[in-house]
């Protein structure tokens, strides 16, 4: 696969007709900003595992003028989401699936809305049914099942099927939707149109979101009008990182971006192998995600102490030298670790005035909850089923409180004028996929789309599993892997390219005007670009 290039603006998602919605919003004259809101909501009608707007979103905006800014759209724990809800229901864990996980509102709409008004600030904004004109169509008049989706539901049918709706839905007659078919959406398209007409803000406080709160009610979830109501995303200062290539970027807490700037701080700081794809690139690398991945266990989540530390973290040189030097070129780290998965869209976009956006949305799970609402057509979300039943602690369960979040959007401005934009979905792999494209790209000069195409590596468990191996595509050279054996990492190989290891993407804005952006084969995207 080649690297595409063009001149006047460059859309990247994990489907192609998402990412052509989004370059139709460029063509229309719309910013960055506006064609990520259509891509998302284009990719809630066609990639419905994958995300939607029952979900939680993160975003980074980067100007030409090298300001950049965050915006948070993560729901928070519902106020009746409590430790003696869980205790009288029997649980000693958060279930995974049901009304009792759908316990978070979802913030992806709040971020679209917020993102919006950044737009307006530079240039007045498309009517909001423009922006939802292709995810209305799809979701209306049919769109085609992806094979990833058809091959979810059925592997996932059994613990899919509890919730009536869904199962009446997707799983009509006992047999889930089969990849080929062409599959209607209208409910979800009457709730986009409801959205155009009545603005964003409806989702949260008008009879839309009374209708969401009635059918989440009638599901067994604790989440009430009273918490929509209360429901705002936050515009904020990203998490940067100086490195020898240039300020990296990516979200506060409660994500997990913090382990995607310690992991390339931390490579930054170690011995550079002559390429990519050698031994101490991957160890490296490795390594590094196993002290970037103990600092996030112990110290990310939505705590109010956690943002202030690793800001802090990250700008002390001295700590950031002393986390390297634990680091062993020449052996592996033990690890066993427990960690996190989860089923994520990233897409980008950089407009031809140089407007970068980097935006990461989500369910969570794949189709979230299962909880899948009548009167909306949406999935809701499972994000807050990561809480611990624990009254303080890491992660612990306080009503309100904003969940620990695997999502992280990443960008970077290199040394030499490029802007860059990328992030993947794939949970506990997306900060690791995160450095190995931007090492192979930024540090050894590999071709943006080969970065993404190239075999990848992942440390940790997938979905549903519980091994922490490491596991590595095909296509290392069998003297690394042998290194690796020999260094005592434990290895898992699998047979083939995976999904697994995530669904990536990126776009770099060149300081001449010049942009080229990259899809992984792993997902069904494509890069439009005009």
């Amino acid at each position: 696969m080649q690297t595409p290039n063009s001149l006047r603006g460059m859309v990247t998602s994990p489907h192609h007709l998402a990412s052509q919605a989004g370059l139709d919003v460029l063509k229309d004259g719309g910013t960055a900003i506006e064609a990520v809101v259509a891509t998302a909501a284009a990719l809630a009608a066609v990639y419905p595992h994958m995300t939607g707007l029952g979900g939680d979103g993160f975003w980074l905006i980067s100007y030409p003028n090298g300001k950049t800014i965050a915006i948070d759209a993560c729901g928070r724990l519902a106020r009746n989401a409590t430790l003696d809800l869980y205790a009288q229901a029997g649980h000693r864990v958060i279930p995974w699936r049901g009304g009792l996980a759908a316990n978070t509102v979802a913030g992806t709409v709040s971020g679209w809305e917020a993102a919006l008004k950044k737009s307006a600030d530079h240039q007045p904004n498309l009517p909001l049914d423009r922006l939802l004109r292709d995810a209305i169509h799809y979701a209306s008049t049919g769109r085609v099942v992806s094979e990833s989706e058809a091959t979810l539901l059925k592997a996932k049918q059994a613990e899919l099927s509890g919730n009536p709706t869904f199962h009446t839905t997707c799983i009509p007659n006992n047999v889930p939707w089969e990849e080929g078919s062409i599959q209607t959406s209208p409910i979800l398209a009457a709730t986009l149109r409801s959205l155009a007409q009545n603005g964003l803000r409806s989702f949260y406080e008008g009879d839309l979101a009374k209708g969401m709160a009635a059918d989440l009610e009638a599901a067994g979830s604790p989440l009430r009008l009273e918490d929509f109501l209360a429901h705002q995303a936050e515009v904020k200062a990203p998490l940067e990182v100086q490195t020898s290539m240039g300020t990296l970027y990516n979200m506060a807490p409660p994500t997990q971006g913090a382990a995607s700037l310690l992991i390339l701080a931390l490579e930054d700081r170690l011995p550079q192998s002559e390429g990519p794809e050698t031994f101490e690139h991957l160890h490296g690398l490795i390594e590094a995600t196993k002290q970037a991945f103990r600092y996030r266990n112990r110290e990310i989540d939505g705590r109010s102490t956690a943002e202030a530390d690793i800001r802090a973290l990250l700008a002390d040189q001295n700590a950031l030298d002393d986390m390297a030097a634990r680091i062993s070129m020449t052996e592996a780290f033990p690890w066993t670790e427990e960690t996190q998965w989860g089923d994520t869209t990233w897409m980008g976009a950089i407009d031809s005035n140089g407007v970068a956006v980097s935006m990461i949305q989500s369910l969570y799970f794949e189709f979230g909850s299962g909880v899948m609402l009548p009167q909306s057509g949406l999935f809701w979300q499972n994000r807050g089923s990561s809480f611990r039943l624990k009254p303080s602690g890491w992660n612990c369960l306080l009503p309100g409180a904003k969940p620990f979040h695997t999502l992280n959007p990443a960008a970077a401005r290199l040394n030499d004028g490029r802007t860059m934009v990328y992030g993947t979905m794939g949970g506990e792999g997306q900060p690791q996929t995160q450095a190995a494209i931007f090492s192979r790209y930024a540090r050894y000069g590999v071709p943006l789309q080969d970065a993404i195409c190239r075999p990848r590596w992942l440390l940790g468990r997938t979905w549903g599993e519980e091994s922490t191996s490491l596991k590595l595509e095909p296509g290392f050279a069998p003297d690394v892997v042998q290194a690796l054996h020999k260094a005592g990492h434990v290895i898992e190989e699998l047979p083939s390219l995976s999904s697994v290891m995530g669904h990536a993407g990126a776009i770099v804005r060149h300081s001449n005007g010049r942009f080229e952006g990259a899809t992984d084969p792993r997902s069904d995207g494509t890069v439009a670009a005009w």
